[in-house]
């Protein structure tokens, strides 16, 4: 009990402390310097959102006017274009019926003809609603300043506003900039102008951080930022070229009564973002503009979960990964925390599309994975830690593989079974008469070094140790492993601990411990025996038990008759003889046996083997 305890706490402890971390990063990401990986991936997740939503259709009254490439082809000229030239598109457009006129289009500077500027202040005048864009400027030596248009245009335009599209820490552009401060003088967005016209509401106001008023609306703000809930990527809003315009190329039905807005979407000019749509494909700031004027006249204001409420869902999460983590299962527990976490980003799609709400996304989640796999890798950190020392115990006795099966098999008893094997029984001859003549300490060092050997090998070539009866092992080859070529295994463990005791032998002589007359007889034996662990509840053996494995036994007595280190029966003689010399011996009757045996001596591998 007291190792489930300590596992339990260190659960507790992971659980907590991932749990604590994403919190941390939920409320760092309040502050604005301040980018947390968890922010990033939310962001993306975001966007992610947005292209499985789709391409929603674009509100009808909103197009646009490109200042693009083919206009500038066509007129001829470089930028800024000759406010005469831009004061004919408004006329056209005043002609066709604009309700709104939105120019993007910095109005700072006298034209180069003197006429230009009267020529459009007077265009603007005649339209229903004009607005156009400020700035607030920072020169090189850091001295702010607000660049207004010229008065000539400010005694005639309708409203007038920053421009400012954000982009966030991956480049990406999501959101304006709501209002700026000038001289303790709050000045909005121009698209909240564009909006204020189109529906003859009230100027925005009561600005915050966190939102500000258009009309009778609250607006949702984030930081000052507004999100733009974009409808598609670039050009799904109707889009007409500034020179076809002034050639009356398109019907005036496609501008009337409608907002109409006037900017660059020439690449030239560099007024093109990426956005959650495509970061390949830019989206001109004019663009990006329609969309946040479309998000206000349809109220779809996106809505961003304030940190609390984050950590709230974190440790929901957290609680919901300590109840999967329960399962005893390993299968079931991860297909728990995978149907969890789809669950949730089903439940984050669906508060995206049908609300406008972005849930925390890149928390929940990260804590039901973190949550589930932290403390699942403990439990297999502490399961290897104990299946270690289980095998440090346990290769002692028996051979590796039947360590590695017994710590895997899910079913103990199904060690127990009758099986094919090739028995190994080697037996020091005369070795009673030999520890006679050495003292007890002399006859465990000599022991110990013969049976580490030995054991070396059998467990080299596969095989199990049965038992040690005193001098003597027992051995098996097949299982706990299966091998088809067991006998071929045995064979070669037998040859091989002949040579194995030749190198102990010399290095006897050399230390001058040489017993004389040292020597070993082995038998060999393949047939069917029952393999199992058989004992009691305080000592158990996993050992062979039948006439084949006795016949080994008795195999190697034979050795001694016949003076011959490697005897083997007919049935292992008939596997191994493609590999090893072999030479029939005699057939003999053995103890338990009524009929003759025949037994035949190992010669050694056959050339080339």
């Amino acid at each position: 009990m007291p190792p489930t305890k300590r596992r339990f706490s260190l659960h507790l402890v992971l659980l907590l402390g991932t749990a604590l971390l994403l919190a941390i990063a939920e409320v760092a990401s309040v502050y604005p310097s301040l980018i947390t990986p968890v922010e990033r991936f939310d962001l993306a997740a975001r966007d992610a959102a947005t292209r499985l939503r789709g391409v929603r259709p674009p509100n009808e009254n909103i197009v646009i006017v490109a200042i693009d490439d083919f206009s500038f082809n066509w007129t001829g000229y470089r930028w800024p274009w000759p406010r005469a030239y831009l004061a004919e598109i408004v006329d056209w457009l005043n002609d066709a019926g604009a309700q709104v006129i939105g120019l993007d289009v910095f109005l700072f500077e006298a034209d180069q003809d003197p006429g230009g500027d009267p020529a459009l202040a007077r265009a603007l005048d005649n339209a229903p609603s004009a607005a156009t864009v400020i700035q607030k400027y920072t020169d090189q030596q850091g001295v702010i300043s607000l660049r207004l248009p010229l008065p000539i245009y400010r005694e005639v335009l309708d409203g007038m506003g920053i421009t400012p599209v954000l982009l966030d820490d991956d480049a990406i552009a999501r959101s304006i900039l709501a209002y700026d401060t000038y001289l303790d003088q709050t000045y909005y967005n121009w698209a909240f102008e564009l909006a204020r016209l189109y529906t003859n509401g009230g100027p925005p106001s009561a600005p915050t951080p966190s939102s500000l008023v258009l009309g009778s609306t609250t607006v949702p703000l984030q930081n000052r930022r507004f999100l733009v809930n974009f409808a598609g990527p670039s050009e799904t809003y109707p889009t007409y070229s500034a020179a076809r315009v002034v050639l009356g190329d398109y019907p005036p039905e496609a501008f009337r009564d409608k907002i109409v807005l006037i900017g660059a979407t020439s690449v030239t000019l560099q007024d093109i973002y990426p956005t959650p749509f495509s970061s390949r494909i830019r989206t001109p700031g004019v663009e990006i503009v329609a969309n946040a004027v479309d998000t206000m006249l349809r109220g779809a204001y996106l809505r961003v979960t304030p940190p609390g409420v984050n950590i709230l869902f974190i440790i929901a999460a957290a609680l919901l990964s300590s109840l999967i983590v329960r399962s005893p299962r390993p299968g079931l527990t991860i297909t728990l925390m995978t149907a969890a976490m789809l669950l949730y980003g089903v439940l984050y799609y669906a508060a995206f599309v049908q609300r406008a709400i972005f849930l925390p996304f890149t928390g929940p989640e990260a804590m039901l994975f973190l949550g589930v796999v932290l403390p699942t890798l403990e439990q297999a950190i502490s399961q290897e830690i104990e299946k270690r020392r289980v095998r440090n115990l346990f290769t002692r006795f028996i051979s590796p593989e039947m360590v590695d099966q017994l710590l895997a098999i899910q079913d103990i008893n199904a060690l127990n079974k009758r099986a094919d094997l090739t028995i190994l029984f080697a037996d020091i001859r005369n070795f009673t008469t030999l520890s006679e003549k050495l003292t007890p300490e002399e006859v465990v060092t000599l022991l110990n070094s013969y049976l580490e050997a030995m054991t070396a090998v059998i467990h080299k070539h596969g095989g199990t140790v049965d038992k040690y009866e005193g001098d003597a092992i027992v051995a098996f080859f097949g299982e706990p492993v299966p091998h088809p070529d067991h006998a071929l295994r045995a064979a070669r463990a037998a040859v091989e601990m002949r040579q194995a005791l030749d190198g102990l032998k010399e290095r006897w002589a050399a230390e001058g411990r040489l017993p004389k007359h040292f020597d070993i007889g082995i038998g060999l034996n393949s047939g069917e025996v029952f393999v199992g662990l058989l004992g009691s509840e305080q000592r158990i053996n996993y050992t062979v038990i039948g006439d084949n494995a006795n016949l080994a036994a008795r195999l190697q007595d034979l050795t001694k008759v016949y003076a011959c280190p490697i005897i083997v029966s007919e049935s292992t003689c008939e596997r191994i003889r493609d590999e090893f010399e072999t030479a029939f011996i005699d057939a003999v009757i053995v103890k338990g046996r009524t009929e003759a045996v025949k037994v035949y001596k190992v010669l050694g591998c056959k050339a080339g083997k």
